[in-house]
C-alpha cells in the first residue's frame, strides 16, 4: 500500500490494514469483518495521544483540556486527517455504498481514520501511532489561529446561557431520496431565527446553523 510506503511503516501483518479499510456493506457482500473494532480501538488510541499531549504541553484545568481534545478528536477533525492522507481513496465499499458517494461520507472517512491508527497500533505499537497522529493531528492543535473542528454548538450554548436565553434547533426542510437526504435547520434564540445550515445529517446541519449565528453576531 502506497499509504504504507509514505509513512515508512513496513508491514508486520498487511491484513490488519485491509481490515481497517473494509466498510461494512462490503463486509456484508464479501463476509468478511468490517473496521468497527479497529475504529474502537483507534479511537482510544488518539484520545491518548491528544491527552497526553495537551497534559505535558499545556497549563490547561481538566475541563478545558477536554474541550479542547474534543475540538480535534471529532467527526469533522478525523475526517479532515483522513482526506489529508487520503486514506478515503483505500476504502473497500459495497456496490451501493460505493454508488451512492460513500467514499466522500464524512461519517465514513472520519471513521478510517480511526480504524487505521488502531491497525498501527496493533501491527507498529503505540510509538508509531503516536508519531503519525503528531505529524497529522498535533500541528492542527498547535497551530492556534485553527478553528476548524470547534464545536460551534457547545460555543451557542454557553453564550446564551450566560443571557439566560433560550435556545432550540429546528429542522425546517427534508430533501433528498432516504439514503441521502439533505436536512436545513434554523437555530433560534428567544423564538428568533438567528441561523441556518444545510447538510447530509441533522448533527452537521446544526453545527452550520450554530456557526451561522455565531458569524452574524461577530460581525454585527
Amino acid at each position: 500500500m502506497k499509504i504504507l510506503d509514505d509513512l515508512g511503516i513496513v508491514p508486520n501483518n498487511i491484513k490488519l490494514y485491509e481490515k481497517a479499510f473494509c466498510h461494512t456493506s462490503y463486509a456484508n457482500e464479501h463476509g468478511c469483518e468490517s473496521y468497527e473494532r479497529l475504529e474502537y480501538l483507534g479511537d482510544a488510541v488518539l484520545e491518548l495521544v491528544v491527552s497526553e499531549y495537551l497534559y505535558k504541553n499545556t497549563e490547561y484545568p481538566e475541563g478545558e483540556m477536554t474541550k479542547l481534545r474534543s475540538s480535534y478528536v471529532c467527526e469533522n477533525a478525523n475526517c479532515e486527517y483522513s482526506m489529508e492522507l487520503g486514506l478515503n481513496e483505500y476504502l473497500f465499499l459495497g456496490h451501493g455504498e460505493e454508488e451512492n458517494g460513500g467514499r466522500t461520507r464524512k461519517a465514513i472517512v472520519a471513521d478510517v481514520f480511526e480504524s487505521f491508527i488502531g491497525a498501527v497500533f496493533l501491527d507498529q505499537g503505540l510509538e508509531t501511532a503516536r508519531k503519525i497522529i503528531y505529524k497529522i493531528v498535533i500541528p492542527k492543535i498547535e497551530d492556534k489561529k485553527s478553528n476548524l473542528f470547534t464545536d460551534y454548538k457547545s460555543v451557542l450554548q454557553e453564550l446564551v446561557q450566560t443571557d439566560k436565553r433560550t435556545l432550540i434547533y429546528e429542522v425546517v426542510a427534508e430533501d433528498g431520496p432516504s439514503h441521502n437526504k439533505t436536512f436545513s435547520v434554523v437555530v433560534k434564540i428567544d423564538n428568533i431565527i438567528y441561523g441556518k445550515g444545510t447538510a447530509h445529517s441533522k448533527k452537521e446541519a446544526e453545527q452550520l446553523a450554530a456557526r451561522d449565528a455565531l458569524l452574524k453576531a461577530q460581525n454585527g
